[in-house]
């Protein structure tokens, strides 16, 4: 596989901070295993877990994640639906935040892992190993 040269479409695509090639998950996010992840990167050996409890931190990422969904979806419905009832509100961000929960998890992680992780692409190592 291709090594994605932009770090950031490479989080954007879930792959290995370090390679850009391997994924960070083993199963698609629309499956009921969306949390599982690799314990390092098969291409690479990156470990996706420097330190025990290292994704305690992407809780915060996905609060600020979460916040994002309930104001995004609460203008589009002041604005499109013409400012329904409290319920529709209620009812329709508690489903955008159960449909969107998988890629918050994974994108949080991502960010994470991307930011915090201590890995850096490395384009001539990536050149190398093709």
């Amino acid at each position: 596989m291709e090594p994605i040269e932009s770090s950031t479409l490479a989080l954007l695509a879930l792959r290995c901070p370090r390679c850009h090639q391997a994924p960070l998950f083993t199963h698609p996010a629309a499956s009921l295993h969306f949390s599982d992840m690799l314990k390092q990167c098969p291409v690479c050996g990156q470990s996706y877990e420097p330190e025990p409890g290292f994704y305690f931190g992407a809780m915060y990422i996905s609060s600020g994640f979460a916040v994002a969904v309930v104001v995004i979806v609460g203008l589009l419905l002041y604005f499109l639906a013409g400012d329904p009832d409290t319920w529709v509100y209620i009812a329709v961000v508690t489903g955008v935040m159960l449909l969107a929960t998988p890629l918050v998890f994974r994108y949080s992680r991502a960010l994470m892992l991307y930011l915090f992780g201590g890995a850096r692409y490395d384009a001539d190592w990536a050149r190398r190993k093709r």
